[in-house]
């Protein structure tokens, strides 16, 4: 299936549910904080390095070498750093409610 007839909701709903399948709450809850760390973690990787590939070069940049897609993948590299230090508070919790250390 090419990438523009995939369904990624359907699909990362069906990951979840059998991450969580038979788990009891704070356990289901450290699987998706998990997820979710890993998740954000890789994204911020993702768009750090194509943020990085696309940086503007002040005076060698010319109209033809324009990357008109770096702000977008510096904007999401900024939103996905918010979020790696929240799902890491949110994975530290639910680690707490299961009854592990991290």
């Amino acid at each position: 299936m090419s990438s523009p007839d995939r369904d990624y909701q359907r699909e990362a709903d069906g990951l979840v549910d059998r991450l969580t399948e038979s788990l009891a709450p704070g356990e289901a809850a450290l699987a998706l904080a998990v997820l979710v760390s890993r998740a954000v973690t890789r994204l911020h990787g993702l768009s750090r390095g194509e943020a990085s590939a696309r940086l503007p070069r002040g005076a060698e940049r010319s109209e033809g070498n324009d990357q008109p897609e770096w702000p977008v993948w510096a904007q999401l590299q900024n939103a996905s750093r918010a979020l790696v230090l929240q799902a890491s508070t949110c994975r530290d919790l639910a680690a707490r409610l299961a009854g592990r250390r991290q």
